[in-house]
């Protein structure tokens, strides 16, 4: 466990000396919540919901900045072999699950210390979480989302070594993701094609949880949306961990 949170530490205090890691990555929501929200929000309203435009969207914006930041840690695996630490790691008498761990655990704190700013921002702008419970639930769900994701990451990452080439395919990749989550528009009014992809994207269920939790309202049950992520969290650790054994040093 001591490997564990050496990597761990070593991701968390990374991530909190660079601000302008910080900074440029809360760029791309605060211009969606802003934007899309103030913007529509007077002209769009949702089915069968109470809640406002703003309100709606809010969840899926700060999921959407949980996902990129947990997906962008895969690159930490690329920088690690480029310059030598990796190969240093890999070569130490230390179980490779343990530093596999502690990248994704790493890489899911920094992503939920990311959501929990844009979610306190987001407190000035409209939002009223339903409790403290409701809170904490959509921390849980946000944790849920960046352990998956980061283990999406660095089992990509793991077959790569090209840097330029791993952000390629993972806006390839993460935008169809976010585009299918449900998190700007109501998964229940999508036609029925698209219907079946949106409830196949295990974002969906990160998004409805962390809805549940700062509205009290969700498309799909809590307890489903529970499930569905921590399976999913658990079979991307044990892929991302397969794959991150394959490394060669």
């Amino acid at each position: 466990m001591d490997i564990v949170y050496t990597i761990w530490l070593r991701n968390v205090k990374r991530y909190l000396r660079s601000k302008s890691r910080i900074v440029g990555s809360l760029g791309m929501p605060l211009f969606f919540m802003l934007m899309l929200g103030f913007g529509l929000n007077s002209i769009v309203s949702i089915p069968g919901m109470e809640e406002g435009y703003m309100e709606f969207i809010i969840p899926g914006i700060v999921a959407m900045s949980v996902l990129f930041t947990s997906v962008s840690s895969g690159i930490q695996i690329i920088w690690d072999k480029q310059f030598g630490f990796l190969k240093e790691t890999l070569v130490a008498p230390v179980s490779r699950l343990e530093i596999m761990i502690g990248q994704t655990l790493g890489g899911a704190t920094t992503a939920v210390i990311q959501g929990l700013i844009l979610m306190v921002f987001a407190l000035f702008i409209g939002l009223e979480p339903a409790g403290i419970v409701g809170f904490l639930v959509a921390i849980g769900f946000m944790a849920l989302i960046g352990v998956t994701f980061t283990a999406f990451g660095i089992a990509i990452a793991s077959r790569m070594e090209d840097m330029h080439g791993f952000q390629l395919i993972m806006n390839f990749v993460i935008f169809p993701i976010f585009g299918l989550s449900g998190a700007l528009f109501p998964i229940n009014s999508l036609p029925a094609w698209l219907r079946p992809l949106t409830l196949a994207n295990p974002l969906t269920y990160g998004v409805e949880g962390i809805r549940y939790g700062l509205s009290g309202t969700a498309q799909i049950h809590p307890l489903i949306s529970l499930a569905v992520m921590a399976g999913c969290a658990t079979l991307m650790t044990v892929v991302g961990a397969y794959l991150f054994r394959k490394i060669s040093t």
